[in-house]
């Protein structure tokens, strides 16, 4: 059969602002689960093709030969995944599949827009849906228990741009912050052994990949087995120009791991920094400590690491200067990039479960919950307020003298990556304050009309973007 697997983008992450922006943030890559999935099926006997929507629209004319259609769910994407499937069922009658994370917490959801869908790791029970002998509507995969025996991606089935590998060396984390979804989907805690991702490093190697993402929620998790696999990296000469990994700010107690991490070209970690507020990091159960974040920018910079420093704006503890301290400390600590990210109420994280009871949740079109838009109402500020405080932290952060800074402390491609975030931040700052005036039913101008009606005694300049 031809299958072809599809990871959709929502409408806002395929405009060409965000593209913009995109294309400076980090190198195009692609989620590794169909590429893994396509695989078996490959090796099954299937003709497989993927594709990946954040880089190239997907017409669905153009792939009017697959038998059977795979698309991968995230809550952001889901409503373009619905668009999606209803398009390729009632008009091309298609057989389709949904997968992924937000199908594994709303399986009936789903289920209105596909013929089945799957919950939970599909590698284990693919090839018996795909053939047809597993034909309940809701298939429930358990997950898989030895992560080695999972085949490496292969990317000679992804038919859309990507110049990084992305690599995947456990499932799961141990950390269960309440706005976080991997800690729930991937269950319990697994990794993979040194030797078994080393072997895919060298395939990417052989593939003449220069950029590398350990996409673990956290690879320093197990310090003793990310420094075994970093030491095989330098030893096989397996080092690429940048590798990007996710962290935690306890990786800077431990000075050989930080070095360990340079000399292998891990040059580039994004930490949750979250907020310089500790009744906040307590709310949202981050074990973690003001002077944790203080010594990880410290010790980051001593070796030369590059910092993405991602905060959380819009916490039940934060105030507007709390979320100004936190955008000011990145930029004392001459952190290379920011991730400001609105707190989202995923769906099966124990802040959905409080802001349902709260009936705090304002929008459920789940395509702006993307970490950029405000689908909930704040403790301690307008929801329109919030949003402005997200593009005020976009703004404030990538500035023209911040990128000049960048340019002597990290070189020239650096710089220009961050000369672009600065382009695109104030691009963008125009283009979503014009959306916000249009009555054209999207969030913008839902949010900027909800403080509108609450605060009538305010100008209407008063809710622009700051």
């Amino acid at each position: 059969m031809k299958i072809v697997f599809i990871t959709p983008a929502a409408d806002i992450r395929r405009n060409s602002i965000y593209r913009l922006g995109g294309s400076f943030y980090g190198q195009k890559n692609s989620i590794t689960g169909p590429l893994i999935l396509g695989r078996i099926l490959k090796e099954a006997g299937h003709d497989v093709e993927v594709y990946e929507e954040l880089y190239k629209d997907l017409k669905p004319e153009n792939i009017l030969d697959a038998d059977t259609v795979g698309i991968y769910t995230m809550t952001s994407n889901a409503t373009r995944a619905y668009e999606l499937a209803d398009i390729l069922r009632n008009e091309y009658k298609k057989r389709v599949i949904l997968g992924g994370m937000h199908i594994s917490g709303f399986p009936e959801e789903g289920l209105k827009h596909a013929d089945q869908v799957i919950v939970g790791e599909a590698e284990n029970i693919i090839v018996d849906v795909i053939e047809g002998n597993i034909k309940e509507k809701i298939v429930y995969a358990p997950p898989v228990k030895d992560l080695d025996k999972i085949p490496f991606p292969d990317y000679s089935l992804l038919k859309t741009p990507c110049n990084a590998a992305n690599v995947m060396t456990s499932r799961g984390c141990p950390f269960s912050c309440i706005f976080c979804t991997t800690s729930r989907m991937f269950y319990p805690y697994r990794q993979r052994t040194p030797d078994n991702v080393i072997k895919e490093l060298e395939m990417y190697k052989k593939m003449g990949f220069k950029y590398v993402n350990f996409e673990d929620d956290n690879f320093t998790a197990n310090k003793i087995r990310a420094k075994e696999i970093l030491r095989k990296m330098i030893e096989n000469k397996l080092v690429f120009k940048e590798t990007f990994f996710f962290g935690r700010t306890d990786l800077a107690n431990d000075e050989e791991l930080l070095a360990l991490l340079r000399d292998a070209h891990l040059n580039r970690v994004l930490i949750g920094i979250e907020s310089l507020n500790q009744k906040s990091l307590d709310y949202i159960d981050k074990k973690q400590k003001i002077e944790d974040i203080e010594k990880a920018g410290e010790m980051l910079a001593k070796y030369k690491i590059k910092l993405i420093a991602s905060i959380v704006l819009g916490l039940d503890y934060d105030t507007v200067e709390d979320i100004r301290n936190s955008v000011e400390f990145a930029k004392k600590i001459n952190a290379y990039q920011l991730q400001p990210a609105v707190l989202t109420p995923y769906p099966g994280t124990p802040l959905y479960e409080q802001f349902e009871k709260e009936d705090r949740i304002i929008i459920k079109d789940w395509q702006y919950y993307d970490m950029m838009n405000v689908v909930f109402q704040p403790k301690n500020m307008s929801p329109w307020k919030l949003q402005s405080e997200f593009f005020h932290a976009v703004k404030s952060f990538y500035s023209f003298s911040g990128a000049m800074k960048i340019f002597k402390l990290f070189g020239f491609e650096a710089g220009m990556r961050r000369l672009g975030l600065w382009i695109a931040a104030n691009f963008g700052k125009t283009f979503f304050n014009k959306q916000s005036e249009k009555e054209n039913g999207n969030i913008y101008h839902e949010l900027y009309e909800l403080s509108d009606s609450s605060s009538s005694d305010l100008p209407k300049s008063s809710f622009k973007l700051s």
